[in-house]
């Protein structure tokens, strides 16, 4: 076993004791990557604020129930993630409109490799158009292409059949593909 593993192991085990400097430095350890997770979902950075604090309270009472059999990061990504759909989905029966959207800027680049730019600038287009996606296809390829979840683990999460899920994920990417040619010209 690593020693950050240990480490990680011997914060949980304080923090099922109650230990808030544990439940701190498991906070300040994960919350970004659990931000950006729920972010990326709910697309509203109040609401992605809100899910991963509530995601953490939610994780810290339940540390119990916590087997070790996947890395805690996983186990609380999984949260996180499941808690972000079901705000998504409520927000989206609602009807409520997000407040604000998170835009990518390029900063100012010098002393940069050029090709990173060029790479960046990429990237960031396919995620500013991931948005205009639907939200079965944006979720998917979420879960799919950037959080690296498995077909199986995404059908479980998305509850839905593994063959759906399959199909979705390469509709999506076919959408995507399509919006970005249409941008690109």
């Amino acid at each position: 076993m690593s020693q950050q593993r240990e480490h990680i192991d011997e914060l949980l085990l304080s923090c099922m004791a109650g230990k808030q400097s544990a439940q701190l430095e498991v906070y300040n350890k994960y919350y970004r990557a659990m931000y950006n997770t729920a972010l990326r979902i709910v697309k509203d950075t109040a609401q992605a604020e809100d899910i991963m604090q509530e995601s953490f309270l939610s994780a810290f009472t339940k540390l119990h129930t916590f087997k070790g059999e996947v890395t805690f990061g996983s186990w609380l990504k999984r949260i996180v993630i499941n808690n972000s759909i079901y705000q998504y989905r409520k927000q989206q029966k609602n009807k409520e409109v997000a407040l604000d959207e998170v835009m990518y800027k390029v900063e100012d680049h010098d002393g940069i490799d050029p090709t990173h730019v060029f790479t960046e600038l990429k990237a960031q287009k396919v995620m500013e158009t991931m948005k205009d996606l639907k939200e079965n296809y944006r979720v998917s390829l979420t879960l799919h292409l950037i959080e690296g979840y498995d077909y199986e683990e995404m059908s479980e999460i998305m509850n839905i059949s593994y063959a759906n899920c399959r199909t979705m994920v390469s509709r999506a990417k076919d959408s995507l593909r399509k919006k970005l040619i249409v941008e690109s010209r």
